[in-house]
């Protein structure tokens, strides 16, 4: 096994060629895939792509993505990242004749949990979503106080694909020359508390947060400034087959988010209006931002299935 680390600053055009080299030769090593579903346990440096769809023939390439830290602000509320997200599936990177990489599409989980759905928790928690006094109306405000104002203040923000797997968008070249959209996720995010209900989005399958995220340097509209992202620290290990991008940043600050829908269940038409409020949307672009930051690792769907 060899290993090898580079930073970003040593990163030449040779490290690139290496990479596209491992998706060339994934390309010749990849047709061996099952066309059977079957249940897959990569071992050593391989055991986090055991969900990589090595059953789907057009698998070339296993992606295992993990988001450490960052924060999502979507209008006038920030919700750190504290809980990791994980971002898992395939990649059929087709080639022309002169093994350029002409394009990159993503290929779900095998399990089908390609974005898992982890809880991360909203400052504030409810009386930072929710205040009755706000509304005028007496009866509909006494409601509101005999539902919402009680213990279950927690809320926690989750953020789901809002899409299949299919539309997600990536860009291997992108991402390492720090430029243009690297990953782009089809979004849209989950309020969960008891009292909210189990339907509180902001976004929806129909109207999803659409994020382009890069390495790269945003160009955002005002008042949002540009922000910088950056590649990282890129490792290759088990003969260049696996390579490893740790302190990746991927970042936007450019989208837009709609209001909310389904908050409060039945009450939802007076739980929807504060929500809106208290979080600050529809929110045009330029008054969002997501800071994805973590690490990235990519090999090859044959190395993958060899290691079981």
């Amino acid at each position: 096994m060899t290993r090898n680390s580079v930073g970003h600053t040593s990163l030449s055009r040779r490290a690139m060629v290496v990479v596209a080299a491992l998706f060339a030769s994934a390309v010749v090593l990849g047709s061996a895939s099952s066309a059977l579903a079957v249940e897959h346990h990569p071992k050593g440096d391989f055991a986090p792509f055991n969900q990589c769809p090595l059953s789907n023939p057009a698998t070339n390439v296993c992606i295992f993505a993990q988001t450490e830290s960052g924060e999502f602000i979507v209008g006038k509320k920030a919700v750190p990242i504290k809980h990791t997200i994980t971002l898992q599936g395939g990649v059929h990177v087709i080639f022309n004749e002169e093994l350029e990489i002409v394009g990159e599409e993503f290929i779900g989980a095998e399990n089908g949990v390609t974005l898992s759905k982890t809880p991360q928790d909203v400052p504030g928690g409810l009386a930072g979503l929710v205040n009755c006094f706000e509304i005028s109306n007496f009866i509909e405000r006494l409601a509101c106080e005999v539902i919402f104002e009680n213990g279950a203040t927690g809320v926690t923000a989750t953020t789901e694909l809002a899409a299949p797997a299919s539309s997600i968008g990536i860009n291997g070249q992108n991402l390492l020359e720090e430029t243009g959209t690297a990953l782009s996720l089809p979004i849209k995010v989950k309020l969960s508390n008891p009292l909210l209900g189990g339907n509180c989005y902001i976004g929806s399958n129909s109207a999803p947060i659409s994020l382009p995220l890069t390495t790269g340097t945003t160009s955002p509209p005002e008042p949002n400034k540009p922000i910088k992202g950056k590649l990282g620290k890129l490792e290759f290990k088990d003969e260049f087959t696996l390579t490893i991008v740790r302190e990746n940043s991927l970042v936007n600050n450019s989208f837009a988010a709609p209001g909310v829908e389904g908050c409060g269940g039945i009450f939802a038409f007076l739980i929807d209006p504060l929500v809106d409020a208290k979080v600050g949307v529809p929110s045009a672009a330029g008054h969002n931002t997501a800071i994805l930051n973590g690490t990235v690792q990519q090999a090859q769907a044959a190395a993958v299935k060899a290691s079981e």
